[in-house]
C-alpha cells in the first residue's frame, strides 16, 4: 500500500464545528483518557492477540518478514497507509494531516536467537528463536497507538510517524532505516521499551545518559598446537588467550576513572575439540560498553593493544576485529532534557505523577541512540512490567523471560500520548510566533 495523506475532514457549520474539535480535543488532549481507552476489553485483547501471534512466530534480525506482513495487515485494517520496504522489512506509517510537523513512534522488531523454555500456550514455535527482550510486545504497544490515532486523527496537528524497525538486537537496524530514509522530516522521536524491574503501571526514565555505547571484537590467537604431553614442542594459544582475558579485566578496575562507568565483557571462548590436543588457534570475543565516546574509543584502543601485546608475551600472534560491518558501534542513548520535562508532565497526567520514576543509566544497548543522528530531538524511555503477584519475573534476554501483558495498553497510551500532545504544543508555539506585534505608535 502506497503512503499518503489521510483525506481531510469535511467542513462543518462554524458552531458544530467547534463543538465537536473541543470535545473531540479534550479526549486527544488527556492523556488519562488515552490510558481508558487502551484498557477496554476489546481492544487490550486485539493488542493481546497481535503480540501472542508475533511471539510464536519469532524472526531475527532481517528476517522479520511474517512480523513485517502482520504490521501491514494491520495497518490497512485501520485504513493507516504506510511504506514499505525499509532496512529489507521495515515499516513507516503516517496519521495525520500528511504534513507538518513530524512526530514519530518506533517499536523494534527482531527476537533473539535462543531457544524458550516457558511451557505455555503462545511458546515459539521456531527451534532455536524467541522474544526474549519484549520486542512483540512493542510492536503491539504501537500499533494500539496507532488504532487510538487513527481514531482521532482529524485532531492531529501534524502527523505522526509510525517506525516499525528490524534488526535492533546488533543488526545496526536504526542506521539502515535512516540511510533508507525513514526519518526524514523528523523533528522529535520518542522510543520505548518494557522492564522487568520497575512495577506495572510505572513509566521511567531520566534526562542525559540512559543506555551505554555498545561495541564488540573478536580476536583470533595464534600458536603452534601440537600433543597435550608435550608442550614444550607447542606455542599455546589457550594460554595466551586466558592471560588476556585476565588483562582485559584490569581496563576498567585500573585505568578508568571509578565514576566513569565503563564494562569490558569476554563471553565467547573457542579452541580446541579433544583433550589431549593443544589447538593452533583460539577465538575469543566480547562487547565493551561506555557512556561518552572519548571512554568508549579509549576502550577499543586498549583492547586491541593489550589483546595483541599479551599474546605476544606468550610467543603468539593475534588479529583483532572490531566487527564494524556486522555489528556496528551503537552510540549511548542520550536523552534530550527538554524532552524529559515533557515526558514528566503527559505521564504525570496519565499515571499519576508519583508513578513517572527516575531509571539510572543502564549498561545495556539500543540502537534507538543512532536516530540521534538524523533527527533533533530525542527520547527513550521504560514501562514497567514488575509484578511481584505473578511470581519471578526472569530478565530480558533469558530463556525463560515473559512479558506482563498488562503493559500493553500502558505503552500504546503513553506513545500516542506523547505524539499527539508534541503536535498540539508544537501549533500552539508556531501559532504564538505569528502573531506580529502591535507598533502602539
Amino acid at each position: 500500500m502506497a503512503a499518503g495523506a489521510l483525506p481531510r475532514p469535511l467542513l462543518l457549520c462554524a458552531p458544530a464545528f467547534l463543538l465537536l474539535a473541543a470535545s473531540c480535543g479534550a479526549a486527544l488532549d488527556d492523556p488519562a483518557s488515552l490510558l481508558r481507552r487502551a484498557k477496554d476489553a476489546e481492544f487490550m485483547d486485539w493488542m493481546v492477540g497481535v503480540r501472542r501471534q508475533i511471539h510464536e512466530n519469532p524472526e531475527l534480525g532481517y528476517e522479520e518478514f511474517a512480523t513485517s506482513e502482520l504490521v501491514r495487515q494491520e495497518l490497512d485494517a485501520m485504513g493507516i497507509p504506510y511504506r514499505h520496504p525499509f532496512a529489507i522489512t521495515g515499516v513507516v506509517a503516517t496519521v495525520g494531516t500528511g504534513g507538518p510537523p513530524f512526530v514519530a513512534l518506533r517499536a523494534d522488531m527482531d527476537a533473539l536467537a535462543m531457544q524458550e523454555s516457558v511451557e505455555w500456550e503462545h511458546k515459539s514455535k521456531v527451534p532455536g528463536k524467541m522474544h526474549g527482550c519484549g520486542h512483540d510486545a512493542h510492536v503491539a504497544m504501537l500499533l494500539g497507538s496507532a488504532k487510538i490515532l487513527r481514531e482521532h486523527r482529524d485532531e492531529l496537528q501534524g502527523t505522526v510517524v509510525l517506525v516499525f524497525q528490524p534488526a535492533e538486537e546488533g543488526g545496526g537496524g536504526a542506521k539502515k532505516m535512516i540511510k533508507d530514509g525513514a526519518v526524514e522530516n523528523i523533528e522529535v522521536m520518542f522510543g520505548i521499551h518494557v522492564l522487568d524491574t520497575v512495577p506495572i503501571g510505572v513509566l521511567a526514565s531520566r534526562p542525559g545518559p540512559v543506555m551505554a555505547g555498545c561495541g564488540f571484537f573478536e580476536a583470533v590467537i595464534s600458536g603452534k598446537g601440537g600433543h597435550a604431553a608435550l608442550p614444550h614442542h607447542t606455542i599455546d594459544p589457550i594460554l595466551a588467550a586466558s592471560s588476556v582475558i585476565a588483562s582485559l579485566q584490569q581496563l576498567v578496575s585500573r585505568e578508568a576513572d571509578p565514576l566513569d562507568s565503563q564494562v569490558v565483557t569476554v563471553g565467547k571462548f573457542q579452541g580446541g575439540g579433544a583433550y589431549n590436543v593443544i589447538p593452533d588457534s583460539v577465538i575469543i570475543g566480547g562487547t565493551f560498553r561506555a557512556f561518552s565516546r572519548e571512554s568508549f574509543d579509549r576502550l577499543k584502543q586498549r583492547i586491541e593493544e593489550v589483546i595483541v601485546a599479551q599474546a605476544s608475551v606468550q610467543r603468539c600472534s593475534a588479529v583483532v576485529d572490531f566487527l564494524d560491518n556486522d555489528m556496528p558501534f551503537t552510540p549511548p542513548v542520550i536523552n534530550n532534557p527538554e524532552l524529559h520535562d515533557f515526558f514528566l508532565k503527559v505521564g504525570g497526567e496519565m499515571v499519576g505523577p508519583g508513578d513517572v520514576r527516575d531509571k539510572q543509566p543502564m549498561m545495556g544497548a539500543e540502537d534507538f541512540s543512532m536516530y540521534a543522528e538524523a533527527v533533533p530531538r530525542t527520547y527513550y524511555y521504560f514501562v514497567g512490567m514488575l509484578n511481584e503477584t505473578r511470581g519471578p519475573q526472569a530478565p530480558h534476554h533469558n530463556p525463560y523471560f515473559t512479558v506482563n501483558e498488562d503493559a500493553l495498553p500502558y505503552g500504546a497510551a503513553m506513545q500516542a500520548a506523547l505524539a499527539a500532545r508534541y503536535l498540539l504544543e508544537r501549533q500552539k508555539h508556531v501559532a504564538a510566533a505569528k502573531v506580529e506585534p502591535r507598533d502602539e505608535l
